[in-house]
């Protein structure tokens, strides 16, 4: 194995021009095709937005057979305010914009109150009257057999006129105001958030990011070294995530969290890949006194430094990078296609975040040479001149340790108190799949949905809705006794809907996704009825994902499991490193999943985080945060363990090695948990909701993994461990020996 690395090495350091032009092209194309696109179509333009749903699931199957019995295409509505709709005056303003949107080829049908007899005094007016008296609503739908081109030039010119309605009405309401809203103008306004909170994100996270890598190497041309991987497996995994849009649905928030991976990981192996080639260059450039420094680039020590360096972190970050993604893949399992993705997608990005670490950052440094052991005029301060040294054997991180290793039970004790304490919230956590919530107050599709639910509670969807296959007379007999189940406030009549029946139930309460909502959805789906019936809505949605992820939840985590103890004994020879990496870091989960729920579920930070709490976390941010988490965490682990285990079978004791190892890894460990920590905390810098949970929660666990976990629980328990660490039974010891990856 290692020569297998050492050789990778040899090989990028004798063609290290070939290997940056490679991947320049790499990127190019990556960024190209995810921002122009193939067929006219970039990424941002396949991501879907909507509610996750789950393949076969009660659920998914209603709002099938709703889509594909509509007898209407997709509609736009115009939500009138600051006027006196029974000024009669209005209905002959309203007539030409009336008779412009009949006039565009597709639209089926334009509805609104004043055209109807005594206008919005007639009862059937009711559903399109605000009820503050001060609005009124005009729908318009298309045709639903139209082609995907015909539909949004359709779209397109019905918009256009909505929005111009205000403009024609004004001289006779000075005081109106029109929102123009639309299933396909939320799904835009979503998609178009997520591509801001992108930029802001980056526009964040990177300048401190370089800023932290300047600081750490004391200088930026080390420093440029993990960014430029990070460029290049942003590049590869939007790439990547394009190509997955032509084989799965995939989420517009995937985009988000793919990206924060790549970059997050990339930059860690990149530290971890550039610190140890100076280290090595260092001790090469020290043992031959200086000799061959006019060497030609590329030769001589430099070519050995890469060698070494892929041979110990090359190796380092690979075995790292399979933990990583063995963790993300266990989201493969899970039925929801969002999952699928972001499995799917994470996994893509690990892969291209390990590759530029062991192929483009050692071809840089090769090219860069000597020049990086020579001091940087950064250098020339004290306090970044040590923080900088990769030489220092005896420093704050062995001190910290020995520290540790004087009250190891007591530290022991403390940490798993703190994190215990912090993972508490988690017992009243509520799940949720919200909708438009995501998006930030004072969205202009907010307001319209607002607008609608205040004004137009007849013209707004049910809570929850019952697709039934039977006749109109049996539905209507059977919502009688619908209408009698506790928390249903009323049963809309019931409707024919082709070969079905759609029957609306409205829970007596304000949240379509809150606990009232999904006791009635539970209280329906316990009801008999004599046919056969799917019940549907954000609450219905709710109920089937997580009964989606408790299914396959236990699969799930016994894959990762399973594949994490296998890895981890095949790099330590140990059946007891494996087995409390994993219970430590479960607990560190466990506590930034408290904390999430604290924050967001709680309303906890809401001013100073910029969000609406919702009432809860998005079931989906659950298994993705675990996921990540976990691989984060197994990521930081591998960094430490691998230093001890090089210490180790050296011959030195366990005490010395893990404090050796923590100096060595701990400024590196230290430093790559500070640039994740930002690049998560530039996503929560954006606005909607379900990113800021991700970026908080994530950000959130490697801090508390590389501080109280790496730095003083992982000591304090090796401590106490001492000769144990390395145990395993006589038959795995000859394993071991035949498979080890790390010796």
């Amino acid at each position: 194995m290692t020569r297998v690395f050492a050789r990778l090495g040899r090989t990028v350091a004798h063609h290290p021009r070939l290997t940056v032009v490679v991947w320049l092209v790499l990127t190019v194309v990556g960024y190209a095709t995810a921002v122009q696109g193939l067929h006219g179509e970039n990424l941002f333009d396949r991501v879907a937005t909507g509610s996750p749903g789950v393949p076969g699931a009660e659920s998914t199957r209603g709002q099938q057979i709703l889509a594909d019995e509509r007898t209407t295409g997709p509609g736009v509505n115009l939500v009138l305010s600051g006027l006196d709709p029974t000024d009669p005056e209005l209905a002959e303003a309203l007539a030409p914009a009336r008779d412009d949107l009949a006039a565009v080829a597709g639209v089926l049908s334009v509805i609104d109150p004043l055209q109807l007899p005594g206008g919005v005094t007639n009862p059937a007016a009711a559903p399109l009257t605000a009820q503050d008296g001060e609005g009124f609503l005009v729908v318009v739908e298309l045709e639903p057999d139209l082609l995907a081109d015909e539909q949004a030039r359709a779209l397109d010119d019905v918009e256009q006129r909505l929005r111009a309605v205000p403009d024609d009405l004004r001289p006779i309401a000075p005081d109106v105001r029109g929102v123009v809203g639309a299933e396909h103008l939320i799904v835009d306004e979503i998609t178009e958030q997520v591509e801001e909170d992108l930029r802001t994100g980056e526009i964040v996270a990177l300048p401190i990011a370089l800023l932290i890598m300047i600081v750490v190497f004391g200088g930026f041309l080390a420093a440029a070294m993990p960014m430029a991987g990070a460029l290049a497996s942003i590049a590869g995994g939007l790439g990547a995530l394009l190509a997955l849009t032509y084989v799965m649905d995939v989420d517009a928030s995937v985009v988000n969290v793919v990206t924060v991976l790549g970059l997050g990981l990339s930059i860690d192996y990149g530290l971890l890949i550039v610190s140890r080639f100076r280290e090595e260059l260092h001790r090469l450039v020290d043992a031959d006194g200086g000799a061959g420094s006019r060497r030609r680039r590329g030769d001589g020590p430099v070519v050995a430094a890469v060698e070494r360096t892929m041979a110990t972190a090359g190796r380092t970050v690979v075995f790292s990078a399979v933990t990583v993604a063995v963790s993300i893949a266990g989201l493969l399992v899970f039925r929801p296609d969002i999952l699928r993705a972001i499995g799917a997608g994470g996994v893509a990005v690990v892969l291209v975040a390990a590759a530029t670490a062991i192929t483009l950052v050692p071809a840089l440094l090769t090219m860069v040479g000597r020049r990086l052991v020579r001091p940087g005029l950064l250098t020339r301060v004290p306090v970044l001149r040590r923080a900088s040294d990769v030489q220092v054997e005896e420093g704050a991180f062995s001190a910290l340790a020995g520290r540790v290793q004087r009250h190891p039970w007591w530290v022991m004790l403390g940490c798993v108190a703190l994190l215990t304490l912090l993972a508490l919230p988690l017992l009243r956590m509520e799940l949720r799949i919200s909708g438009l919530e995501l998006l930030p107050q004072g969205t202009t599709q907010r307001e319209y949905v607002s607008d609608l639910e205040e004004n137009y509670p007849a013209a707004a969807s049910p809570a929850v809705t019952v697709v039934a296959a039977t006749s109109l007379a049996d539905a209507t007999a059977w919502a009688a006794e619908v209408e009698d189940l506790p928390g249903v406030e009323s049963v809309d009549p019931p409707a024919a809907l082709g070969a079905h029946v759609v029957i609306g139930v409205r829970p007596d309460t304000t949240d379509p996704g809150g606990p009232v909502a999904a006791d009635v959805v539970r209280e329906i789906r316990s009801l008999d009825a004599p046919f056969e019936r799917w019940v549907v809505g954000q609450a219905a949605s709710q109920i089937d994902f997580t009964q989606a992820l408790v299914d396959r939840a236990g699969l799930a985590l016994g894959i990762v499991g399973a594949a994490t103890l296998l890895l981890l004994f095949l790099m330590t020879g140990s059946v007891v490193i494996p087995v409390k990496a994993l219970l430590t870091n479960v607990l560190s989960i466990l506590a930034s999943l408290g904390v999430l729920v604290w924050v967001f579920q709680d309303g906890n930070l809401e001013g100073l985080l910029g969000f609406t709490s919702t009432g809860g976390i998005e079931t989906y941010v659950l298994a993705l945060v675990a996921a990540f988490a976990f691989g984060l965490a197994m990521d930081y682990e591998v960094f430490l363990l691998a230093r001890v285990k090089e210490l180790h079978d050296e011959g030195m004791a366990t005490d010395r090695a893990v404090r050796l190892g923590l100096q060595r890894s701990g400024r590196i460990i230290t430093s790559a948990a500070a640039i994740i920590v930002v690049v998560f905390a530039g996503f929560v810098a954006g606005d909607l909701v379900v990113i800021k949970q991700v970026g908080f929660a994530l950000a959130f666990a490697v801090f508390i993994d590389a501080t109280v976990v790496r730095l003083l629980l992982v000591p304090a328990t090796m401590t106490i461990l001492d000769r144990a660490n390395w145990w395993a039974p006589r038959p795995l010891r000859r394993v071991y020996e035949r498979f080890a990856i790390l010796h």
